[in-house]
């Protein structure tokens, strides 16, 4: 193969000539098989959506009698009891709870840090289960396919448990496995979940609300890969590949087991390290994380600059700091994917971070394609000012250290210049400024749905995306308060100028 010339396409590129390298990416590229969901009888659901009632109501009872009685109530009061309830539910309503736990700058620091158990507390399963399982999947006796193999979870997430173990030439493992009837719990909770959030939606024309919408309706597929294990064994794969590829040599991907693993079971290497937000423990270590955590994000917009393709799930749990100064990337279930108009809009955005002006135009081009009849109709905004609106609201997040941006503006922009359009402040809590709100807010959700702006492919992929910034968002102002996001102009300027690819894993 060829080296390329370039120092800074040798950081981030591929030492070897463009026709070669897409050739090579377009043969390794995984393909993904979402396995499908079975039908919830209504049984099932009914008896679910008790559950679901009364598990709340248990939780929430104690703060609505003091809310009767004292009318005096913490704004965050409401963490611990939803938190209960998310823990005590598991499943779906878990995985809500991770982006809560890993999200200060849209919850706030105390209803983050509330949520935090959120990342790794699933409800325990029955050590004879797991042993079924992994037998049934692997066709082989435990004892056979493993030297020792620990009762005891050392990870319970929201849809498997995760077991140490040994394999027969002294390896040690991580073997993940699949929840027992975790399909049908999911699907129920899908089923209960997404009328619930359409309503919310249409009738009150709320962004968030929009936007879970908008991850919901992509969310039956997304979940459907991560039910098939063999799904992430060959993502892992794909990304430990890319990752030979460049120089970033603080970043891992665990090594797949692939005669240990199957459907509802994956063997992984074993990493030995705490979550990137274990701040006492990685004090012991000896060494500065801030560049390790630097990389590992610039990994994650690496692979999304150049195949439009990112880990889909960057909690603190599935970033492990290592002892030798490494951080491990696990939990590849879910991989996001952007389609081609959605991977060029994005582009575009990091060239704007950059400082190329020309992008601004082109941006705000993309956001009337998309949001044209909204823009023009109901908020009176022409290709001028919808490019003013685009640059207020992304310039900063883009451009500034970690620790003076949040991405909690950028989300809430939309409401807020609706606000401003019709002479409000976003955050007035008067009768009259909540009522126009909401009767406004309403009219923009129909005719946004009206055009499909919520069920595009753009919107669900921006959404995805902004929840994995929204949780670097975090590790930087931990980590890298005076650090931008696009520091590193040279890094970036190469990976925009490296070869890409249409090819997705897909």
């Amino acid at each position: 193969m060829t080296a390329k010339p370039d120092a800074a396409i040798d950081e981030v590129g591929v030492a070897c000539e463009d026709d070669a390298f897409l050739q090579a990416q377009l043969e390794v590229v995984p393909r993904v098989f979402p396995l499908e969901l079975p039908a919830t009888p209504r049984a099932e659901v009914a008896r679910r959506a008790r559950q679901i009632g009364t598990v709340a109501g248990r939780h929430f009872a104690p703060i609505a009698l003091k809310g009767a009685f004292t009318r005096r109530i913490a704004p965050d009061a409401w963490a611990r009891p939803l938190r209960r309830t998310f823990e005590d539910l598991g499943a779906t309503f878990m995985k809500f709870g991770q982006l809560i736990g890993s999200a200060p700058g849209i919850f706030g620091d105390g209803v983050a840090d509330e949520f935090r158990s959120c990342l790794d507390t699933g409800a325990p399963v029955p050590f004879d289960e797991v042993r079924r399982a992994v037998e049934h999947d692997l066709g082989m006796p435990l004892d056979e396919a493993f030297w020792s193999f620990s009762e005891s979870p050392i990870g319970r997430a929201s849809i498997s448990v995760v077991h140490k173990a040994t394999t027969r030439d002294g390896r040690r493992v991580a073997v993940k496995v699949l929840r027992p009837g975790i399909e049908r719990r999911v699907a129920t909770d899908l089923d209960l979940f997404q009328p619930l959030l359409e309503i919310v939606a249409k009738q009150t024309g709320e962004y968030a609300a929009g936007q879970l919408l908008a991850m919901f309706q992509g969310f039956r597929e997304q979940i459907g890969e991560e039910l098939d294990l063999r799904n992430e064994a060959r993502a892992m794969a794909h990304y430990r590949w890319l990752l030979e590829q460049v120089n970033l040599t603080r970043v891992m991907v665990p090594e797949v087991f692939e005669d240990l693993s199957g459907p509802r079971v994956l063997t992984m290497e074993f990493l030995d390290g705490v979550p990137v937000d274990d701040l006492t423990t990685v004090a012991h270590y000896g060494y500065d994380p801030a560049p390790v955590v630097q990389e590992v994000i610039k990994g994650f917009l690496l692979t999304a600059i150049r195949w439009g393709t990112f880990h889909g799930d960057v909690h603190a749990g599935n970033l492990l700091l290592l002892p030798d100064g490494r951080v491990g990337v696990i939990d590849w279930g879910i991989v996001g994917r952007l389609d081609p108009e959605t991977h060029q809009f994005f582009r575009l955005l990091i060239e704007a971070a950059l400082g190329d002006e020309a992008a601004w135009p082109d941006i705000a081009r993309h956001a009337q394609r998309m949001y044209g009849p909204v823009l023009e109709q109901d908020l009176g905004m022409d290709h001028a000012q919808v490019e003013a609106f685009m640059r207020m609201a992304i310039e900063p997040v883009l451009t500034r250290p970690f620790g003076e941006v949040s991405l909690a503006d950028l989300l809430t922009a939309p409401q807020t210049k609706l606000a401003e359009i019709r002479g409000a402040e976003a955050e007035q809590l008067t009768m009259r400024a909540v009522y126009r709100r909401f009767r406004d807010q309403r009219r923009i959700r129909a005719a946004a749905d009206a055009h499909g702006v919520y069920d595009s492919d753009l919107e669900r992929s921006i959404f995805l995306l902004s929840k994995q910034l929204v949780y670097f968002e975090r590790y930087g102002r931990i980590f890298l308060r005076d650090v931008g996001l696009f520091e590193d102009e040279e890094f970036f300027r190469a990976a925009l100028d490296a070869p890409t690819t249409a090819s997705r894993i897909s």
